[in-house]
């Protein structure tokens, strides 16, 4: 059974905006469609504060169970909109959907300070479900992504290398693609300390 969801939708194409919430609430979400970076921020802002009014802020209750922003609109765009939200909170899920390629969104959302993430267009509707209502895989998925990460720099640590990401790695709020990025070099690095001692010997 699927959980019920609040998700907030950003997109200045009204076709777009109708489709993505027709889909969603076939599936029993509750569904806000905004057309404009500035209508997105009020309509957060606005729940934001009912949610912090009536709960208890340790509780860490979302105004949103997912923020999925249009990349490119008028006046404030996806980026710009995903900064205020996450400078008023933290822990916001946001997924940026987009037309540009994924490299020019990586440079893009690189402004940002936690965790994002992306889908892009033109996508179907079973991809916008599945991103949505995969959170529990997602977090589970970033926690498995970290117990890499930590047992490789152990390797490092055993091998002598300098831990060149810092000893607050553990602690650190790293987007998905900074964590791919640490995974790959690390891995590299590892094969190629490898290579060396096999041909020492």
């Amino acid at each position: 059974m699927v959980t019920k969801m609040k998700i907030l939708i950003a997109d200045d194409d009204q076709d777009t905006a109708l489709s993505y919430r027709r889909v969603l609430e076939r599936r029993g979400h509750q569904v806000l469609v905004t057309n404009t970076g500035e209508e997105c921020l009020i309509a957060y802002h606005e729940e934001f504060k009912k949610i912090t009014s009536e709960r208890d802020a340790t509780e860490h209750i979302q105004p949103y169970d997912a923020v999925v922003i249009d990349y490119k609109m008028p006046q404030i765009d996806g980026i710009q909109v995903a900064k205020e939200i996450l400078a008023v909170n933290q822990h916001q899920r946001i997924i940026f959907a987009s037309a540009y390629v994924k490299e020019t969104l990586l440079d893009s959302v690189k402004q940002l300070s936690q965790s994002v993430e992306l889908l892009q267009k033109p996508f179907g509707q079973d991809t916008l479900v599945y991103t949505i209502e995969k959170k529990e895989i997602y977090s589970e998925l970033q926690r498995l992504v970290y117990l890499q990460i930590v047992d490789l720099l152990e390797v490092y640590r055993k091998l002598g290398e300098r831990n060149f990401i810092g000893e607050e790695l553990e602690s650190a709020e790293l987007r998905h693609e900074q964590i791919r990025e640490i995974l790959d070099y690390l891995g590299r690095q590892q094969n190629k300390k490898r290579t060396e001692e096999e041909e020492e010997q």
